[in-house]
């Protein structure tokens, strides 16, 4: 009888195999990332908005000096990490933006040119 062949010895290793190429993005690709974070970034300032509103008019009222401290630097950091929520993606939506329209206006890029740049 024969031996059965290992399954290692059929198939090559995956460093033998070619890579495939990389995928390049395109425009829709931009825009769907950018109608993205813009979404994103107009549900954040609504909350930054409210969170800011609500702390105007309940602020805390404690007997104690150190809670009192205590109260106002965490509504401090709450209202803050909304706001920069807020305009991290504000910021990256107008990047992706600028990306696609840099995209449409320069148009596709040589397959050979990794980095985008003409030779």
């Amino acid at each position: 009888m024969t031996d059965p062949i290992p399954p290692a010895a059929t198939n090559p290793p995956a460093s033998a195999q070619a890579p495939e190429p990389e995928r390049r993005k395109g425009p829709l690709s931009y825009l769907s990332g950018a109608l993205t974070a813009g979404l994103l970034a107009w549900l954040c300032l609504g909350l930054s908005r409210r969170l800011a509103l609500y702390y105007a008019l309940h602020p805390p009222h404690y007997a104690s000096a150190i809670a009192q401290s205590i109260a106002t630097a965490l509504k401090t950091l709450i209202v803050g990490m909304a706001f920069l929520a807020t305009f991290s993606f504000a910021f990256i939506a107008l990047g992706l933006s600028l990306v696609l329209v840099r995209s449409l206006v320069t148009g596709p890029t040589p397959a050979g040119d990794s980095d985008g740049r003409a030779a």
